[in-house]
């Protein structure tokens, strides 16, 4: 389970301004899709910052299974991002090393030994339907094949949460839609999946749960939203 409590976030640079997260409340359960709407600077990437602990509320508690996110050391960040996937808009892969080599990296910084790596890279690669790309490197790959790349490195620590930040921003219609169904697939499979996009067209047709936030607050929870902003 997800939960955020009375969060606010709000930034001192010295002069006053409206805090980023204002009193957000939402819950999460395991196994939801649910969709992050807003307009750019609602609120959708502080969400996500607070999440994954990049970032610390100002005032109120986030919960994430087990941890108490607000209350965690640095020390203790590791841990709680084991459990979470995280998908980026930029790929964020690393230009040297292959599909197989960028995935399995996530491993070995986790310290995983090397029957582990052999044993999982495969199966996520294979998964994303990456099997006969594996070891091509990103400048030979498309962009949807890229971010199914970011995803199996999401999924390699088979997280009970993956969180896709704009993750179809950079990509074409037809790529888009494939992400969408792994995304879905990856659900289906018993992950719950947290999604932050502008795209109204992949909102609307998802007929999931839709998260709205305006000015840092949330102004709409809908089991079965729409893409509406006011």
């Amino acid at each position: 389970m997800i939960a955020f409590q009375n969060v606010t976030k709000t930034y001192n640079n010295g002069r006053a301004t409206p805090p980023s997260l204002d009193g957000v409340t939402f819950k999460i359960n395991p196994n939801e899709f649910v969709s992050l709407v807003g307009r750019s600077g609602a609120g959708k990437t502080t969400v996500i910052k607070m999440l994954i602990g990049e970032e610390k509320p100002t005032k109120g508690r986030i919960v994430v299974g087990s941890y108490e996110v607000n209350k965690l050391k640095s020390s203790e960040m590791p841990k709680l991002r084991r459990h979470i996937g995280v998908i980026f808009q930029d790929f964020r892969l690393l230009p040297h090393k292959n599909a197989y080599e960028n995935v399995a990296f996530a491993l070995e910084v986790a310290g995983s030994p090397q029957s582990e790596i052999d044993e999982y890279v495969p199966q996520v690669l294979d998964m994303v339907g990456l099997s006969e790309r594996m070891y091509n490197f990103p400048n030979e790959l498309s962009g949807g094949e890229k971010q199914r790349v970011a995803i199996a490195r999401a999924m390699i620590h088979r997280p009970e949460v993956v969180v896709a930040d704009e993750p179809t921003g950079n990509l074409d219609p037809f790529n888009t839609w494939e992400i969408i169904k792994l995304l879905i697939k990856i659900n289906e499979l018993g992950t719950t999946v947290i999604l932050a996009t502008h795209d109204k067209e992949i909102i609307n047709a998802l007929g999931k749960r839709v998260i709205t936030l305006d000015q840092g607050k949330v102004v709409r929870d809908e089991e079965r939203g729409k893409f509406t902003l006011m």
